[in-house]
């Protein structure tokens, strides 16, 4: 029977194998740095490739993430939450599509605001081309809408000069109208000349109150023109002598509250009117999906294009290695007659390789974030970074020097001592 070793006996070799491998880490670190310092120039144009494709990894991500979030902002301010109704005209086969009994009411507005309590704006848009004549005689043919006061949160208008109607103009048909940034410069010159001033529609006059524009382009979706007059919609329904429109908007709270309240607008609305009317809901979800998925396969794209410059920077890596190990074989050679196994040669040049490969990375990874952060310091404009680029270009080029230094590296720890030590 074996006796039992003392645990002091069974420790001893487990501490000496830790110092073993200690010893042989620290040893092939020193080696490749020493490597390096003979080489200087040679180190630094290899690592210049991973440089400018570490870069250009955290670039293209940071790109990628600005373009989604400008593309989300514009979107986000033309109106995610913005549902719009609109009469779509008789579904009966046969029947007039311009059925006027139809059309959308003021009280239809008021129905869908009382039974869906996620309606935080809402208004109504009453479409007129009439004739307005300014002073000196002109007239001109001009798009004019009758909307509510809440048209304006809906929108996200921007009052430029002067105010928005309210509701009291509403209430009291005050013929007052806010005009577009266009108009007020073509007529007058300029917004602040066009406040106070006044113009006819069809023979009576309104007084401009405010000068507004869009606080994005809408690329032509909207219903508002270069030159658009807006007037309260109690005004515009007095001339039109009906309450009947094509049009209502409506706004969520949420947008988590614009599926259920895009089904349920269009229940309430046929519940007051024939079945045979068709209604139409449209909102900017669709839009704002469309967008994310545009972004993300111009990012993924750009980033292929970073990894293949990664890949050129490993090649590079991949035959400065090779040169080094023709140019050190009867450094092998020494270093295996002295008992360096296959394993230490081999983890040697591959820890050159990685250490080539990374310090290219973290150079890059520096470049790439001063881009975004200068923009930061020195202007308005707040670029987003993500540390996750960073991490990943760092570990893509941690990968680099192990794939491209794995060949190098083999091709050292397989060489011959005897012959190795004949190469002068």
């Amino acid at each position: 029977m074996n006796p039992i070793k003392p645990s002091s006996q069974l420790a001893f070799p487990r501490t000496l194998l830790r110092t073993r491998r200690t010893m042989m880490w620290s040893e092939i670190l020193k080696l490749a740095l020493g490597s390096f310092h003979t080489g200087k120039l040679s180190f630094a144009l290899t690592s210049l490739g991973m440089v400018i494709g570490t870069a250009s990894v955290i670039l293209v991500v940071t790109i990628g993430l600005t373009g989604r979030q400008f593309v989300s902002d514009q979107i986000q301010k033309i109106g995610t939450n913005e549902i719009e109704l609109e009469y779509g005209g008789n579904g009966t086969a046969g029947a007039r599509s311009a059925d006027y009994n139809g059309y959308l009411t003021r009280e239809d507005e008021m129905a869908v605001d009382a039974q869906l309590p996620g309606v935080l704006y809402s208004s109504p848009v009453l479409e007129m081309h009439d004739h307005i004549s300014f002073g000196g005689g002109s007239v001109k043919d001009m798009l004019v809408l009758g909307v509510s006061p809440q048209y304006q949160s809906i929108r996200n208008l921007l009052v430029l000069n002067g105010r928005f109607f309210d509701d009291m103009d509403e209430t009291a048909q005050t013929k007052c109208a806010v005009v577009t940034e266009t108009f007020a410069r073509a007529k007058y010159g300029s917004s602040e000349a066009a406040v106070g001033r006044e113009f006819k529609i069809s023979g009576l006059p309104y007084t401009i109150i405010g000068v507004f524009k869009q606080s994005v382009s809408d690329f032509g979706a909207s219903e508002i023109a270069d030159e658009t007059v807006l007037i309260p919609y109690s005004v515009g329904r007095y001339f039109m002598g009906t309450g009947e429109v094509k049009q209502i908007y409506f706004s969520m709270r949420s947008m988590a509250d614009v599926p259920y309240a895009t089904k349920e607008i269009k229940r309430i609305v046929r519940a007051r009117h024939d079945p045979n009317f068709v209604y139409q809901t449209q909102d900017l979800r669709a839009v704002l999906s469309m967008a994310a998925t545009v972004s993300n396969i111009i990012t993924m794209v750009l980033v292929l294009g970073a990894v293949i410059t990664l890949a050129v920077g490993g090649v590079g890596i991949m035959n400065i290695m090779l040169a080094n190990v023709r140019a050190r074989v009867r450094e092998i050679g020494i270093r295996k007659s002295m008992g360096a196994t296959y394993r230490e040669i081999k983890l040697q040049f591959l820890s050159e390789a990685i250490i080539i490969s990374l310090a290219g990375g973290v150079v890059g990874c520096f470049v790439g974030l001063a881009l975004p952060l200068s923009v930061r310091m020195f202007t308005s404009y707040t670029i987003p970074i993500n540390l996750w680029s960073v991490i990943i270009a760092l570990a893509t080029a941690t990968l680099v020097g192990v794939i491209f230094g794995t060949i190098p590296a083999t091709r050292a720890a397989r060489m011959d001592p005897v012959e190795s030590l004949k190469c002068e």
